[in-house]
């Protein structure tokens, strides 16, 4: 007889810093792993950790959505304080709760939304330099351009020129998204790039916004970007943004 299972859904934040990212790797310590760890030593099982998406090395989360299944039901509020007191401070549970059967954290997403962080300031404040990227030419940086460039990304298009690894996973299989917003959103140190989107390819984001900054600061023209659609080749396409400007925020579901 087999024994009956129980699906726990899990919304968690964490400082990407000092990991490799999210998936579990074999030479490095990863988000994925710290979890999995923590919920072995609380529910005596071997867990696996599903989660909504990888996030690479550097890349914050503030609500990743992560599932697992236990053979045993559990008692959640003191597994969740019991989780919060094992793990690192730069990584938090923010919620756990049980979830249908069918739930799965990664196929039954509908979309996700990604926040991309950038400070135009002459100097960086050292408390910002892990959480955003500070790109120093604000003075050639065009805002209706970058505007502009930002709005040809929107809709559905072949994003193999903007994915690292085209011929294998994800964009190997079908490297077509959705992107449904893209929006420029200034503040006093510069700005915040709101991406909303069915699905994001391995870089996909940070490709993105290198494109964008090249062609806000005159290095690339905008008409280059319906020209990598076409040509489908990663190798035509500006080097990507670094990581720690890149942030998680939310996935949708039902």
């Amino acid at each position: 007889m087999t024994a009956p299972t129980f699906n726990y859904k899990l919304i968690i934040a964490y400082d990407g810093t000092a990991y490799s990212g999210w998936q579990v790797q074999p030479n490095a310590i990863s988000i994925q792993e710290i979890i999995e760890k923590a919920l072995h030593t609380l529910t005596h099982e071997k867990v696996r950790l599903i989660g909504s998406g990888r996030t690479d090395a550097g890349v914050h989360a503030l609500a990743q959505v992560a599932h697992f299944k236990c053979t045993e039901e559990l008692d959640l509020p003191p597994i969740f304080r019991a989780l919060n007191g094992i793990l690192p401070p730069d990584i938090r549970l923010l919620h756990i709760g049980s979830a249908p059967s069918t739930f799965h954290a990664q196929r039954s997403a509908l979309r996700k939304i990604y926040h991309y962080h950038l400070s135009f300031e002459p100097v960086l404040m050292p408390f910002d330099r892990l959480y955003c990227y500070h790109f120093r030419n604000r003075g050639k940086v065009s805002f209706d351009l970058l505007q502009e460039a930002a709005r040809l990304f929107v809709g559905t298009h072949d994003f193999s020129s903007f994915a690292n690894s085209g011929d294998e996973g994800a964009c190997r299989k079908n490297p077509i998204r959705t992107i449904y917003r893209l929006d420029v959103v200034p503040h006093e140190k510069g700005v915040r790039l709101e991406f909303e989107g069915n699905g994001f390819l391995y870089k996909m984001v940070r490709n993105i916004v290198g494109m964008l900054l090249n062609v806000a600061s005159g290095k690339r023209s905008i008409d280059e970007i319906e020209m990598l659609f076409q040509a489908k080749d990663r190798r035509l396409a500006p080097q990507s943004a670094p990581a720690q400007g890149l942030f998680l925020v939310k996935v949708l579901y039902t």
